[in-house]
């Protein structure tokens, strides 16, 4: 007989926390997950990747109806904006998924304990009134929106909002400031341009989207000024005040300089996300978090205090869904007494705007730290079926080692990059080299010929260019 209630208790039923206990339960190990939300699904599923996805995909349509796309293919459309109906299909898809987990967990008798977690001691957690034990604890809290010191969120108001609060708007903005041009105010900003708002992102770096190779991010910037977004680069936010239905920032150069004052209907901030635990009680287990406020792990997953492990956005790396879903996986293996693999190096990245952008691997500027390299690019517009489409906008840019031809990353700009980069991701996976990639047979005409085009062009051979 087992001392402990269950074999493994999930703090959090995000992507890393669902998926790691319907595993664990599969592997036949008595398991339950503790979520306060009233559904599951985390940040990701219920307010983030999922609705987001789903006004992008409406606004896109809407955006090809009003701005000509449509009309150059022979279809003319005068479209009206029901926002209210977009809003609901965005609610509809939500909750049709978070039910569907919530059938996965009946199926694999995993017990959802509804509440908050709290340590106890480093087998026994409190959720509400509940004590609970289990063999091995899993911290999959997830994270949440950075502040902005200065700047008072209120997404009630809809006037200074995050993330959240943007996918909640009862009518499109007039202008929109997004503070932060990273993945999540670029999407949201992107879907409210596309509605009416003019949007202007303030970026306190020298370009759009930290850690993306150089070309993908500074293509992206004109790509975006070309939409119609307004982009200020090199600038900080140093306050904001709300009077009545208007918000005023004030606005300095990143170096220092003169101030200046940017009135808006709407201010989206979206300078980044942090890990979420406070309230865990991890000074009761003695666990501290790094200067990042995030708990060190080994490559089990396995934090410095025995029997709690931690993975998705509360440990270091990227904080992305599918890291979090491969870790959910891998730490269930490792708790059921198997072998669990996640590759970090190989974590693709996505911006699904339009065109989308999306990368695997390291940047051209680190690949170049490490040593010599050969870069193939190709673009969009030679990319027949992309022609087509009429979507001319990005390219594909494969990097390789220059002595072994290893591929150490590939980016691209490109309608469907977020789909295209699964092939570099597993050819990566496999230990691919350029010239793999060219040799393979791409079908006619598609978007991912682009990518045999760029690995033909690190060897100074592409064919359509």
């Amino acid at each position: 007989m087992s001392d402990f209630d269950y074999d493994v208790l999930i703090i959090g039923a995000g992507p890393g926390g669902y998926v790691a206990a319907i595993r664990a339960a599969q592997l036949g190990l008595k398991t339950a997950c503790v979520e306060g939300r009233a559904t599951l699904g985390g940040t990701c599923l219920n307010v983030g990747c999922i609705p987001s996805k789903a006004m992008l995909h409406a606004s896109e349509y809407f955006d090809a109806a009003k701005n000509g796309a449509m009309a150059e293919m022979g279809i003319d459309v005068t479209p009206k904006l029901n926002l209210d109906k977009m809003h609901a299909q965005r609610i509809d898809a939500v909750g049709g998924l978070t039910k569907g987990i919530e059938f996965l967990f009946k199926k694999n008798k995993v017990d959802w304990k509804k509440g908050y977690a709290s340590f106890v001691d480093a087998h026994t957690v409190k959720v509400g009134d509940e004590t609970i034990t289990a063999k091995e604890v899993v911290i999959a809290t997830g994270s949440s929106v950075t502040p902005l010191p200065g700047v008072e969120i209120d997404n009630d108001k809809g006037i200074v909002v995050d993330s959240t609060g943007a996918l909640e708007l009862k009518s499109v903005p007039k202008k929109m400031v997004v503070i932060g041009g990273g993945v999540i105010g670029l999407e949201l900003g992107s879907v409210w341009r596309r509605l009416g708002a003019e949007v202007i992102v303030v970026e306190f770096l020298d370009q759009l989207l930290p850690g993306m190779d150089l070309d993908i991010r500074k293509e992206a910037a004109k790509i975006f000024k070309k939409q119609g977004m307004e982009l200020k680069l090199s600038t900080k936010v140093t306050g904001c005040t709300v009077k009545g239905k208007k918000a005023t920032l004030t606005l300095e150069p990143a170096a220092g300089g003169d101030a200046e004052t940017l009135e808006a209907d709407c201010v989206l901030v979206s300078i980044g996300r942090r890990p979420n635990t406070e309230g865990l009680g991890l000074d009761k287990i003695g666990l501290a978090t790094n200067q990042r406020g995030q708990i060190e792990i080994d490559h089990e997953f396995r934090t410095a205090v025995a029997g709690v492990r931690a993975i998705g956005d509360v440990v270091p790396g990227p904080m992305l869904a599918h890291k979090a879903e491969d870790e959910g996986i891998a730490v269930a293996e490792w708790i059921a007494g198997q072998t669990g693999i996640v590759n970090h190096d190989v974590i693709p990245g996505v911006v699904y705007t339009w065109p989308e952008i999306a990368g695997v691997g390291l940047t051209e500027e680190a690949a170049k730290e490490r040593g010599a390299i050969k870069v193939g690019k190709f673009p969009m517009m030679a990319n027949s079926r992309a022609k087509t489409n009429h979507e001319p906008d990005g390219f594909v840019k494969v990097i390789a080692d220059a002595e072994t031809d290893r591929v150490l990353g590939v980016w691209c700009i490109a309608s469907v990059a977020g789909t295209m980069i699964a092939q570099a991701a597993q050819a990566m996976e496999f230990g691919a080299t350029s010239e793999d990639i060219a040799y393979t047979c791409h079908a006619h005409p598609t978007h991912s010929e682009a990518i045999k085009e760029a690995a033909m062009a690190v060897t100074g051979k592409p064919i359509h260019m």
